[in-house]
């Protein structure tokens, strides 16, 4: 099972949520040859809820997973800032991701964010696996956080745009952090468009429907880390088209139509 932890739903978080746009990107991660995603849109999305009511309404329910119309399964999630600055992931059922969501409505600006005590301690009412996103990513301090603090996360995020830029430094680090604190570190892409998927991905042996059979195979160590070789031109790639369509929405085109459209 070949699986991305870390992926977007949306091109960006100021723009509105696009139904077409959202079903390109599924189709594109099954042809990047993923089994499964994790959808962990940022909390403070426009409409995060829309995607997620979109997910509920037209894809197949499995267990604490989507099935999208073309196999790909779907792990909901969710991307949410820290005081500290950096930023934590969090994957559960989607009735769990949704209400958290909701819960943390105060907390969507830079000035009410949540610390990571606080965070965690929201988190864990909800008994979501969490994981630290992108820990060296000029900005964050996730690192610096004490031990007994960073014993709450259940995994480390290596992180495919991180890796295009700094690979040998990304992995050393990252690794080395899921050494120190004892948690399974595994691969997601950070993407927002479609061009990312397959830059690095993680592979278990066995498919996985559940939360807890995803923690349970990550505890275990039963899943390799696959890179790309063409992961730098990839996400320089996807970072190029991002910039493109965003000029183009903000110019009042329709990035969709020019994105998709034959």
């Amino acid at each position: 099972m070949k699986i991305d932890f870390h992926t977007h739903g949306k091109l960006a978080k100021k723009l509105p949520f696009s139904v077409p746009y959202t079903d390109w990107l599924f189709g594109e991660a099954k042809r990047a040859g993923l089994d499964a995603i994790c959808l962990t849109e940022h909390f403070n999305t426009l409409q995060f809820e829309d995607l997620y009511r979109y997910l509920s309404n037209h894809c197949e329910r499995d267990k604490d997973s989507f099935l999208s119309k073309n196999g790909l399964r779907i792990f909901a999630g969710m991307e949410t800032d820290i005081a500290e600055g950096g930023h934590i992931l969090s994957l559960g059922a989607p009735e769990s991701i949704l209400e958290l969501n909701r819960r943390l409505e105060p907390n969507k600006t830079p000035d009410t964010f949540l610390s990571f005590d606080r965070l965690m301690d929201l988190f864990e009412e909800y008994g979501v696996l969490v994981g630290a996103a992108h820990p060296y990513r000029v900005g964050g301090h996730i690192p610096e956080l004490f031990g007994e603090q960073l014993a709450r996360v259940h995994f480390v995020d290596l992180n495919g745009k991180d890796m295009a830029e700094h690979a040998e430094r990304t992995k050393r680090l990252t690794m080395e952090l899921g050494r120190k604190i004892n948690k399974p570190v595994v691969a997601g892409s950070d993407t927002h468009q479609a061009v990312q998927y397959g830059c690095i991905y993680t592979t278990f042996e066995q498919e996985m429907k559940t939360i807890h059979e995803l923690y349970v195979q990550m505890s275990q160590g039963n899943y390799e880390i696959n890179i790309a070789e063409q992961a730098a031109f990839q996400v320089r790639t996807a970072g190029i088209l991002k910039r493109a369509l965003k000029e183009i929405h903000a110019l009042g085109g329709d990035y969709v139509d020019v994105l998709i459209c034959h």
